[in-house]
């Protein structure tokens, strides 16, 4: 059974960092693409970033704020947020990037002053 198990969320001041951490059991994520999503509130799940073996890739809005890696021996993926906004306050989750699997529970982010 695949699973995802996301941490490292919480209360941020706009301007502020985070780093979200994603292990993951039931599959070894050195044979697949990687990926970062979240869901804002009212909103779709969305695509954050995707890491492939070196690749990666970012959606529009992450404009060079964030940074996402892999440790493929911890199984272990992350999510580096830097100049949070309140726009970025929601849950984000990782899972494949093609193909997702079940989805965890997520990690919540929330910016606020």
């Amino acid at each position: 059974q695949v699973q995802f198990v996301e941490s490292g969320g919480g209360l941020v001041q706009p301007g502020g960092s985070l780093r979200l951490s994603c292990e993951a059991s039931g599959i070894s994520i050195i044979a697949f693409a990687m990926a970062w999503y979240r869901q804002l509130p009212g909103k779709q799940r969305e695509f954050v970033a995707r890491v492939g073996a070196v690749a990666k890739h970012y959606a529009d809005f992450v404009k060079d704020r964030f940074t996402i890696s892999r440790d493929n021996d911890k199984n272990t993926v992350f999510l580096e947020m830097n100049s949070l906004e309140p726009e970025d306050t929601g849950v984000y989750y990782c899972n494949t990037g093609r193909n997702p699997r079940s989805w965890g529970q997520g990690s919540q982010v929330t910016v606020s002053s």
